[in-house]
């Protein structure tokens, strides 16, 4: 028999707060985290504008020495990972470290430290090269720097699947757990892309929103004038164990885990299936997983990058699957208000689906004037609302075709 998998803690380091409940609570409130790019000096860039991690102080989850030999997008996992294991009630040594592990996704690592160690390359030469720039910089290492803090020595590695990374770190965690390979993962999503080249390269794809005079209104998914994505950073880390593991140790239950699936478009190398054909299989293979049907799913919390192509291929996904004009499921974009977190996406978003099944409120999706002809006529939220909702999906596609949905149910003992 397969086990049953619950979410024992969440930690998130955003664009809207550095704890979950910070996060959770500027969501409700339809507040941006976007603003001018402080970064860098972004005054040649087509996109001037981001959702920035603002206030992070890494000293209040490592030393000095140690933040010094990490790159940012870990130092951001770290930190989320020890606040969802205080939330769990997680110690070293408090379970069996072979029976638990750590699987965190990151789309693109560490760039800024690849970066700025190439630039040292240049101009002072390669003995000026940093000695832990490897370690910085690839993208497993997130995984391993918490592994090691909590001598986690089951599953440990990362999955990279540019947006949907995250979404397929927890759902191969969630496999783990289920199918008995582990009774104890730490997993979810971290990046930190804004660095003048990965920036730089977003416009050159035209991924990017030019509405640099507005930055709180300029990420609109679903809305007709969307312009591209806000790029943003951060981490979203769950605890998911075992039902009877995380019922001994006295844990507390967010929400459980009770489906997963990944498909891949095989259409193009960004843009997704014009008709949504990859997203719409893995929504249904994910509710055939979780053994339920489609009208018994009340939320989606979609994708929803604002981009011309993604937003519309994700709509018509959602109209076949569950159809349109019925009222139902609701949706919403956390990206409206946080811009898209990337590798970490996938992390943050389920957080936020686990947190609207147990609070029973549904965030807005902000910034909607005039809906896209696609996404007219679904149940789109725009102020928030109780719903209480039993049964959500989180949706995450990467460039490159990548699809990742995943299932959860409101706990009720």
């Amino acid at each position: 028999m397969k086990r049953r998998v619950v979410i024992s803690g969440v930690g998130a380091i955003t664009p809207l707060g550095n704890d979950p409940t910070t996060f959770w609570n500027n969501l409700l409130s339809g507040k941006s985290g976007a603003g001018s790019l402080a970064r860098f000096d972004g005054s040649e860039f087509p996109s001037r504008i981001a959702a920035e991690v603002k206030q992070f102080e890494p000293l209040e989850y490592m030393d000095v020495k140690e933040a010094r030999r990490i790159d940012l997008f870990a130092q951001y996992a770290i930190a989320a990972s020890m606040q969802a294991c205080k939330q769990a009630g997680i110690q070293k040594n408090s379970f069996d470290p072979q029976r638990a592990g750590v699987i965190i996704g990151s789309g693109i690592g560490g760039i800024t430290t690849l970066l700025s160690n190439y630039k040292t390359l240049l101009e002072r030469g390669p003995r000026r090269v940093s000695p832990f720039v490897i370690p910085m910089m690839i993208s497993d290492i997130a995984s391993a720097l918490v592994s090691i803090r909590y001598n986690m020595r089951g599953p440990n590695f990362t999955t990279t699947s540019a947006c949907a990374s995250g979404a397929h770190a927890i759902g191969e965690a969630f496999l783990m757990v289920r199918d008995g390979r582990a009774d104890l993962m730490i997993t979810g999503g971290a990046e930190a892309p804004l660095h003048p080249l990965a920036y730089a390269g977003f416009c050159a794809a035209k991924a990017l929103t030019t509405r640099n005079d507005e930055p709180e209104r300029a990420s609109r998914p679903f809305d007709r004038d969307r312009d591209g994505f806000l790029m943003a950073e951060g981490a979203g880390i769950l605890v998911l164990e075992e039902l009877e593991s995380a019922k001994r140790r006295g844990a507390p239950i967010i929400a459980e885990v009770i489906g997963y699936a990944a498909t891949g478009d095989a259409f193009h190398i960004t843009a997704p299936h014009e008709e949504g054909a990859g997203a719409a299989e893995a929504m249904q293979k994910a509710i055939a997983d979780a053994k339920i049907t489609p009208e018994q799913v009340d939320y989606i919390n979609t994708h929803g990058t604002s981009t011309p192509a993604g937003d519309v291929g994700e709509c018509k996904a959602i109209s076949k699957v569950f159809g349109r004009g019925n009222g139902k499921p609701l949706m919403n974009s956390t990206k409206s208000m946080i811009g898209h977190t990337l590798g970490a996406a996938g992390g943050v978003e389920l957080i936020v689906s686990a947190m609207s099944l147990k609070s029973g409120w549904i965030h807005p999706s902000i910034n909607i004037e005039n809906f896209d002809e696609a996404c007219e006529n679904l149940a789109i939220v725009q102020k928030k609302i109780e719903a209480k909702p039993k049964i959500a999906i989180s949706n995450s596609f990467g460039f490159g075709g990548h699809n990742a949905t995943i299932v959860l149910k409101r706990w009720d003992e």
